[in-house]
C-alpha cells in the first residue's frame, strides 16, 4: 500500500483487534468480555472499510483486497460467534473459586 497514512491506520485497528480481544479476555466479567470483543469487531470492520479504500483508489490490487478481506470478514463473523456464544452460556465460576 503506498499511502502511509491509510497503512497506518489499518495497522492500528488491525492491533486493536487482537488487543481488545486479550484484554476482555482478562476482565472479570462476562459483560465486559463482551464489550471489548464488540470494540474488537468493529475495528475489524474499521480495517475492513480501510482496506475498501485502499482497493477503491488503486493502492494495492483487487485479487490482494479480496484475499484480505475475506480473512476480515471471517475473524468479524468468528467474533460475533464468540459474543453470542457468550450471551447465551451461563456465567462462569470466578478463579478464584
Amino acid at each position: 500500500m503506498r499511502d502511509f497514512g491509510l497503512r497506518n491506520q489499518v495497522t492500528r485497528a488491525a492491533v486493536s483487534i487482537a488487543s481488545n480481544i486479550a484484554e476482555g479476555s482478562e476482565r472479570e466479567s462476562k459483560a465486559e468480555f463482551i464489550r471489548f470483543l464488540r470494540i474488537a469487531k468493529a475495528s475489524c470492520e474499521e480495517c475492513r472499510t480501510q482496506l475498501y479504500i485502499a482497493d477503491m483508489v488503486g493502492y494495492m490490487p483487487h485479487d490482494r483486497f479480496s484475499e484480505i478481506d475475506k480473512l476480515a470478514h471471517s475473524v468479524s463473523k468468528r467474533i460475533g460467534a464468540l459474543i453470542k456464544y457468550l450471551k447465551s452460556s451461563p456465567q462462569p465460576a470466578t478463579r478464584n473459586q
